[in-house]
């Protein structure tokens, strides 16, 4: 018997749809697809959620230098004039170097973390930046499940779909 669902795809066509369909869980916390697809999601879902809950906390902070152009008031970046060993003049932008405190991963949470990018498509919101999924999934949904061993998607079942009557079901994380 085979141990995962076929789902009338080939292999990398349904590794994909997963992938998809993970993401967007993970992302919009609710979907609606059909019920042996929404079965399969929620292994992979309630995996990714046990591996953020258990690496949420483990990081360090450290102190980093940083070099950045200076802005004006405007927000614009401040230029001077150098000359060059030839004489030629130019415009050089100046820098400024600041110290950042920053998140440093210890090495199981950047494997986790890895884990999670492998699992999980790249999204952009609709200005075009990347949303970082690994982070939402450290800092809000581990948070939001840090005392409970898991169960932390439901599956609700609900009418059938109009065109060929195929189960569907709503999958959401609890």
């Amino acid at each position: 018997m085979a141990r995962n669902r076929k789902l009338g795809k080939t292999t990398d066509q349904r590794l994909a749809m997963l992938k998809c369909m993970a993401t967007d869980l993970i992302l919009h916390e609710k979907i609606i697809t059909t019920e042996a697809r929404a079965k399969e999601i929620k292994s992979i879902v309630d995996s990714l959620i046990s591996l953020a809950i258990k690496e949420k906390d483990n990081f360090e902070m450290v102190d980093v230098k940083v070099i950045t152009a200076k802005l004006d008031a405007k927000g614009n970046k401040e230029t001077q004039k150098v000359t060059s060993k030839n004489g030629k003049e130019y415009l050089k932008v100046v820098k400024e170097e600041k110290t950042i405190s920053r998140q440093k991963d210890k090495p199981s949470r950047l494997n986790a973390r890895r884990k999670m990018m492998k699992t999980l498509n790249k999204v952009r919101d609709t200005e075009g930046k990347n949303i970082d999924l690994p982070a939402k999934l450290f800092n809000e949904i581990a948070a939001k499940y840090e005392g409970r061993v898991g169960g932390y998607t439901r599956i609700i079942k609900v009418e059938p779909r109009r065109g060929d009557s195929a189960p569907r079901a709503i999958i959401e994380l609890i």
